[in-house]
């Protein structure tokens, strides 16, 4: 018996949807990743692609990692496409252990709606690309024993 969403033996499959949710003719999102870059004066965390469940225990070591450092925290979500509840928990989770108040750079236009949605983004100074800081200088590498600049 052959129901009317049965391939035929001449025609192909088709499919309403891909693998693991997927629409056919959309390409998976990429993987999400968090990097935590200490500064000399601030800890920039930089996220990208999808920040979901599966970045978990790197949300976590992040905030472990920028809480200790004490400084100022900056978080650059230019570069992320897609965020659920865990990046959101994550923001919120830095935004109440940090003594400063985080900033967020370049927001893309989802992470701002989830923002404005579950009210976040009170938490948070939402920074857009024009008004964010060029510069960024790193920490140096381990302790060094070289004196600093003399003033002369």
């Amino acid at each position: 018996m052959r129901d009317g969403n049965s391939p035929t033996t001449d025609e192909p499959a088709q499919t309403t949807g891909g693998s693991a949710g997927i629409t056919p003719g959309i390409t998976a999102g990429e993987p999400g990743a968090v990097h935590v870059i200490l500064g000399s004066d601030r800890t920039r965390i930089v996220l990208s692609g999808e920040v979901d469940a599966d970045l978990g225990p790197d949300l976590q070591e992040a905030t472990t990692d920028a809480e200790q450092a004490g400084l100022p925290i900056e978080v650059d979500a230019h570069h992320v496409t897609f965020m659920d509840s865990s990046g959101v928990a994550f923001l919120a989770r830095l935004s109440i252990r940090s003594q400063h108040r985080v900033r967020l750079l370049r927001v893309p236009p989802t992470v701002r709606f989830l923002l404005e949605v579950t009210r976040i983004g009170e938490l948070l100074d939402v920074v857009d690309g024009d008004d964010e800081p060029h510069g960024f200088d790193a920490a140096p590498e381990g302790p060094t024993d070289e004196p600093g600049p003399s003033a002369t």
